[in-house]
């Protein structure tokens, strides 16, 4: 691996592109999430002068305390919280974040939709589904999606872009790329929120529209 995370950021896009050409793609229908969780703006600097604009952190207090002074630097910064959000969090990820990827129950829907209305703002949202069905991991349950997704719609207001998903780490995770990818079709979904550094060029091949890739472009924690 390159040591230089501007290398590594263009590295990872080659390889985007490539594997959009393969599934026979634009490589314009997949965007870039650089997760940048636990790594602090100088470290992340490197990556928004290579040309990089959208991040995604894992947690809401983490992002407020060090996105707010680079999006002053750098007004078209868009920040994706793509980890699990609390309902009493709402309010700071409805201000700060550009879209939310973990909307996985009920509380934490009428949380983020009454702050929408409040706020008068309108981040992109996506469902997680537990495709896995792990007890250790957020989202939904895949029998429950399709009920969840229309609650979300219909009773909340909220519109829903997509859906995403993590697989268990010990499966073969084109089974959980294709079942996300066949429940947003039935749903009308058009965003599809998967992969990351191990395995989004397989997440391209099933119609990722976001990959989320940390550790490849920043290095290890």
């Amino acid at each position: 691996m390159t040591a230089n995370p501007a290398e590594r950021l263009q590295e990872i896009r080659t390889r985007i592109a490539t594997a959009a050409r393969e599934a026979g793609r634009d490589a314009s229908s997949v965007r870039l999430i650089a997760v940048s969780k636990t790594f602090e703006a100088p470290e992340i600097l490197p990556v928004i002068e290579a040309g990089q604009r959208l991040f995604g952190e894992n947690r809401v207090q983490e992002a407020k305390a060090k996105w707010p002074p680079l999006r002053e630097r750098f007004g078209d910064l868009e920040l994706h919280l793509v980890g699990s959000l609390q309902s009493n969090k709402a309010r700071e990820a409805v201000q700060l974040f550009d879209a939310i990827h973990a909307i996985d129950r009920p509380k934490v829907a009428v949380a983020v939709a009454g702050e929408m209305a409040k706020q008068g703002r309108r981040p992109k949202l996506f469902v997680q589904v537990n495709t896995g069905e792990e007890p250790q991991k957020a989202g939904v349950m895949p029998r429950e999606a399709a009920a969840f997704v229309r609650h979300c719609r219909d009773e909340l207001g909220l519109g829903i872009a997509g859906l995403m998903c993590i697989p268990p780490a010990d499966e073969e995770p084109a089974v959980h790329f294709a079942f996300l990818a066949k429940l947003a079709t039935e749903l009308g979904l058009k965003e599809l929120s998967m992969g990351m550094s191990a395995d989004f060029e397989t997440a391209i091949a099933f119609g990722a529209t976001c990959v989320r890739v940390g550790s490849a472009i920043f290095g290890s924690r």
